[in-house]
């Protein structure tokens, strides 16, 4: 059984650039973490399905194709950044098994044949696997952003777990990027934090959904997502984990902002 798998993406292609002079160990605990997840598996999986904050649509859409190419969709960065590469290959036998089970559970779903990885894809995964030999399936977000709706989504998919297919969430715990450089917002997002490891980690599965669908009531809630793509591909992976325990398994800041990373089973 594999766990159901919340991590932080990073900022742009940040894994592949020299340190920030202001902050140069800014990324270093966060790749190190993404670096150590396959020894945190209990087996090499099968294929991975993803859930990127970087791709939002009308209905839940899988990237269907054999060979995706990659979508740099980040700006004003290094030109260097732009010449990375990952060919891991697609999954499309996943994909359309994904749309069976998103049908049966009452979902309406959408393929793409078209799109490529997004950098909420491929830039921790070149990280976490490197040889780019695993499959991938892409699985967007659903406009709208309702969390109800993307546990449902999960719970749809959680099958595939026993399957040796790897869920994951690519998002970040904090993304306020209007206030990174903002001391004043540590705390907020120290308590935000708190409150997200309590409701992931120590709270029964029954209630840590029902606190999940009124995330935006938390501490400092609207202070760290102002708008929540970067937080719904938890509520997936939530979704997954049924009833599975949460474990608080990284935390680190990054301009003095809290951010983790959690496991599921």
């Amino acid at each position: 059984m594999q766990p159901s798998i919340y991590l932080p993406h990073g900022g742009g292609p940040c894994f592949f650039m020299d340190p920030p002079q202001d902050e140069p160990t800014r990324w270093v605990a966060m790749a190190a973490y993404l670096r150590s997840l396959p020894s945190l598996l209990p087996s090499r999986p099968d294929a991975l399905l993803v859930i990127s904050a970087h791709w939002e649509m009308p209905r839940p859409t899988v990237l269907a194709a054999a060979h995706p190419g990659l979508l740099f969709d980040y700006s004003n960065f290094p030109p260097h950044t732009y010449r990375l590469t990952y060919p891991a290959p697609g999954a499309p036998g996943l994909a359309a098994k994904v749309q069976s089970l998103l049908a049966d559970a009452g979902i309406e779903s959408d393929d793409d044949l078209e799109r490529g990885y997004d950098h909420g894809i491929f830039i921790p995964l070149k990280v976490s696997f490197p040889d780019a030999d695993v499959p991938i399936l892409q699985l967007s977000l659903q406009l709208g952003l309702d969390p109800v709706r993307h546990m449902a989504i999960g719970k749809a998919i959680s099958s595939l777990r026993a399957q040796n297919i790897l869920v994951i969430g690519s998002g970040l715990s904090f993304h306020n990027l209007g206030a990174l450089n903002d001391p004043r917002v540590n705390a907020p997002a120290q308590e935000f934090d708190r409150w997200l490891t309590e409701t992931l980690c120590n709270v029964p599965p029954d209630r840590r959904e029902a606190r999940l669908a009124q995330w935006n009531r938390a501490p400092s809630a609207r202070i760290c997502h102002p708008h929540e793509e970067h937080l719904l591909p938890l509520m997936v992976t939530v979704g997954a984990a049924a009833d599975a325990p949460g474990h608080h398994v990284f935390s680190s800041t990054i301009w003095g902002k809290a951010v983790s990373a959690y496991h599921f089973g």
